[in-house]
């Protein structure tokens, strides 16, 4: 008789739900009630159940990320305005607004312990907000306020809109969403589940690419924002009614006490090694915004590729593939011992990058360049659910905000503009000259990359139990 069969047994030999019962003879000899055989029966429909929602919400929120982190760009450069600066003050405000909202957001949700409502009704109003950027635009601007200049004003527009976007997209989906992953996922299978979520990025804009570039290169920029808000929002609402929630404890102390918790001295003293992954998170993605603000722009005009679609198409689809099939690996490893070795795959792919021109050559680099940052995200991503205690999920979603969004978006994509700037590369387009990123931008992040070697050794070791974010005596 199997393990399993032996449970069933047992369970079944006493009509009263969930007192013990005397096991049959033989092995397995531990004493089994109801509710151990109905968590039985039920698993694989819960593992059904959490892949959808794994699937579903972070694919949708990030088709609206892709919108805010590389279309709106776009967007703008194309439009409004070509200036580097403008795209990383952008970009840069945009960050501190997610930063904020999340920390907020992340403590919230862990005090209500109500992550449906955060996340259903954000991605609602997310959705909206998205809707809205097409509306912006120099004409308009100049028709509302014709005694100001026109770009400056729809510049601000665009920020101030970005910012309001940035605050709802990341309490419903960096703080509320992430932490319910953390509650609904365990040590055994954050591998798998962060290698498709790092996959999600880059499957959204191959979505993207593939059905509604042809919209932005039509210069239908309102039906393409409106069809990607439009999406967000009917989630939000099926999210409404059918998401379910593993109850987890809840932290003590007043609401601001959580909010600035983990950015306590005594709290980082008392957690090294969170903190230290952390820090690879920071080094990581700020290496990745040197040159992904940029990265349409520059196969699209210094590559001067046509088939840019089918380039990025590639390499999407191909270090996807690699991402999943590495997150198994990284369970059976130790997230936190892959790092290092995941980090060199990624410094050879920027390397690549430098030198290809060719759409097989760029093709070949970009898969290994995406693969290594994919699988990166995902092995520093388990490595601090690993670490995270059960009761600060959300507050830690904060935490990982700064690391991973804030710093990054605020260093790098400055990085990359000063790094332009410097190459003074130009094309001219209707008989206006625009800057255009160059190469360079990969030895850049190169350089950035090299200085993850530190906080990846120390994190070879790390084990996979929680430490209490509680102060300490």
């Amino acid at each position: 008789m199997s393990r399993r069969e032996h449970r069933a047994a047992n369970a079944l030999a006493t009509p009263e739900r969930g007192f013990p019962v005397t096991p049959l003879a033989g092995p397995p000899t531990e004493s089994v009630t109801w509710s151990t055989i109905v968590r039985v029966m039920e698993k694989p429909r819960a593992d059904r159940r959490l892949w959808t929602w794994v699937v579903v919400l972070g694919l949708t929120g990030q088709l609206a990320w892709t919108v805010e982190n590389m279309y709106l760009n776009v967007f703008v450069y194309d439009t409004i305005t070509d200036s580097p600066t403008a795209l990383a003050s952008l970009v840069a405000l945009s960050a501190c607004a997610a930063t904020l909202a999340t920390l907020l957001a992340g403590a919230a949700s862990d005090r209500t312990g109500r992550r449906r409502e955060f996340i259903a009704l954000g991605y609602v109003l997310w959705g909206a907000c998205t809707a809205s950027f097409g509306l912006v635009g120099v004409d308009t601007a100049a028709s509302m306020l014709p005694m100001l200049d026109a770009v400056v004003v729809a510049v601000v527009t665009i920020i101030v809109l970005d910012c309001v976007m940035s605050v709802l997209g990341a309490a419903a989906n960096d703080a509320a969403f992430n932490a319910w992953v953390t509650d609904s996922t365990n040590p055994g299978n954050r591998g798998k589940v962060d290698g498709v979520l790092a996959t999600m990025p880059l499957l959204a804009m191959l979505l993207v690419f593939g059905a509604l570039d042809p919209l932005t290169r039509g210069g239908h920029w309102v039906l393409f924002f409106s069809v990607v808000g439009g999406v967000t929002a009917v989630v939000g609402v099926i999210a409404w009614f059918g998401l379910r929630e593993t109850p987890q404890p809840r932290p003590g102390g007043t609401y601001l006490a959580s909010v600035v918790h983990g950015l306590r001295p005594s709290t980082v003293r008392a957690n090294p090694p969170l903190y230290v992954a952390l820090v690879a998170w920071a080094i990581l993605g700020t290496s990745t915004q040197v040159f992904l603000p940029y990265l349409i722009i520059y196969v699209q005009r210094y590559l001067d590729i046509d088939g840019y679609a089918i380039v990025l198409a590639s390499v999407l689809l191909g270090a996807a593939a690699v991402s999943i099939v590495g997150g198994r690996v990284l369970d059976r490893v130790g997230p936190a011992r892959a790092v290092l070795p995941i980090a060199a795959i990624y410094l050879v792919g920027l390397l690549l990058m430098f030198p290809a021109r060719g759409m097989l050559a760029v093709i070949g680099a970009g898969i290994v360049m995406m693969s290594g940052f994919m699988l990166g995200v995902a092995a520093i991503s388990a490595t601090v659910r690993n670490l995270t205690p059960p009761d600060r999920a959300g507050q830690v979603q904060g935490l990982r905000m700064i690391f991973a969004i804030l710093v990054p978006m605020v260093v790098g994509p400055f990085l990359g503009a000063a790094v332009i700037a410097g190459a003074d590369e130009t094309f001219t387009e209707l008989g206006v000259v625009k800057q255009v990123p160059t190469p360079w931008i990969f030895v850049a992040a190169a350089v950035v990359v090299l200085l993850l070697v530190l906080p990846a050794r120390r994190l070879r070791d790390v084990g996979l139990t929680p430490k209490t974010l509680e102060r300490t005596a």
